[in-house]
């Protein structure tokens, strides 16, 4: 089945990176590191059926979102603001 070939997570987790390029917010940068690493551990010969896949898929795109929006998120206390605007020169 297609799921079980590496180079196919690998290319979801690139096109879900390149996503978050164009939608910022750290939301697809963390499906795209779980399905990378999905990918690297089939291409390591572990060999899980789809549902196995799906749970390491989804526990490491958690994981991974977690920690970005921690890292890069907005801190406790802090707002985003803007002092000008894209419109004005």
């Amino acid at each position: 089945m297609i799921w079980d070939i590496w180079w196919v997570w690998v290319a979801v987790g690139l096109v879900l990176a390149i996503l978050e390029i164009f939608a910022p917010g750290f939301v697809y940068l963390g499906f795209a590191i779980g399905a990378a690493l999905v990918g690297g551990l089939i291409a390591l010969g572990l060999g899980l059926s789809l549902p196995w896949l799906l749970v390491v898929f989804g526990l490491v795109s958690l994981f991974s979102w977690i920690v970005l929006r921690r890292a890069f998120g907005v801190r406790k206390g802090q707002k985003k603001t803007w002092d000008t605007d894209i419109n004005e020169n």
